[in-house]
């Protein structure tokens, strides 16, 4: 149940999210946590710290133009029970379903990315509202790079720095924008920021989902169709795979690029991002890098 607009109140039990199917034993245990199970906001940023740690963000599927689906049956199956990632539609609607069945407040939300540019776009980033502790927070397990590594006040000016990384929420008329600080130095040192995405207190429903979900995993010109995406935050750097080119960048705005062999790449997949394959996905992203 909603209160203030698009605020949650009350735990959702709305069929169309399907929370009842989550094993909420299984998923803990895939992602690691050990530690309470009471909806406070130690919790919350525990639990979102070790689904960042331990599920990565891919898009694997979409890539080898596989079917992907956001019922949260197939989500489960492949996120917690055969080891996979998914991109934002997988990540946040499972993270969304344990929330739910730990007894937490959520409000489910399509956000625009901005990645530092003005234009709008669609609205075809997943976010979380959470209540803890008498109040709202941001929650996010979908972005992949830069992504949230604790949930965030919804509060404008709210900041919150993980090791080398800060996050900051700001207001923008009816906007919330989440911003990071920029990679750039001389940037950092003047103080600036960069707008990551932004989203309204407007509560969206699964219709939503599935459409925004659809011209995700299929419009051509998505950055997810046609080309493989897999990324990572860490504590002290951010992981970025596309096709066969890895780029590692850490805090004071520093890169490595390294281009990978076909065979180095599948390795990279399941040694730097934790992503479990059979051989038949190897031998499909072997397929899909000699076709390229």
């Amino acid at each position: 149940m909603l209160g203030t607009y698009g605020l949650p109140t009350d735990v959702e039990t709305a069929p169309e999210w399907q929370s009842d199917l989550l094993d909420l034993d299984a998923y803990l245990a895939r992602i690691g946590h050990t530690g309470p199970r009471t909806p406070t906001a130690d919790t919350l940023h525990a639990v979102l710290r070790a689904h960042m740690s331990t599920i990565a963000f891919e898009n694997l599927d979409i890539a080898l133009d596989r079917p992907v689906s956001i019922d949260l049956g197939p989500i489960q199956d492949k996120l917690v029970h055969r080891g996979r990632g998914g991109y934002c539609y997988e990540n946040n609607l499972l993270f969304a379903a344990a929330l739910d069945r730990l007894g937490f407040p959520v409000t489910r939300l399509l956000a625009r990315i901005r990645q530092g540019e003005p234009r709008r776009r669609f609205r075809t980033h997943t976010v979380l509202l959470v209540r803890a502790d008498d109040r709202v927070w941001l929650a996010d397990t979908g972005y992949g790079y830069s992504n949230l590594m604790q949930a965030v006040p919804l509060e404008s000016g709210a900041r919150v720095d993980t090791h080398d990384w800060t996050w900051r929420l700001v207001a923008d008329g009816p906007d919330w924008v989440l911003q990071i600080t920029p990679e750039d130095p001389a940037a950092r040192a003047a103080g600036e920021w960069f707008d990551m995405y932004s989203f309204r207190q407007e509560p969206q429903y699964r219709i939503d989902f599935e459409a925004a979900h659809y011209v995700s995993s299929t419009r051509q010109g998505s950055p997810f169709v046609g080309q493989v995406v897999v990324q990572r935050q860490e504590e002290k750097q951010r992981l970025l795979l596309r096709d066969r080119q890895l780029e590692r960048r850490h805090a004071d705005g520093s890169s490595e690029v390294v281009e990978l062999s076909a065979a180095d790449t599948v390795q990279t997949l399941r040694e730097s991002f934790g992503i479990a394959l059979t051989d038949e996905d190897s031998r499909a992203l072997l397929q899909f890098f000699a076709a390229k």
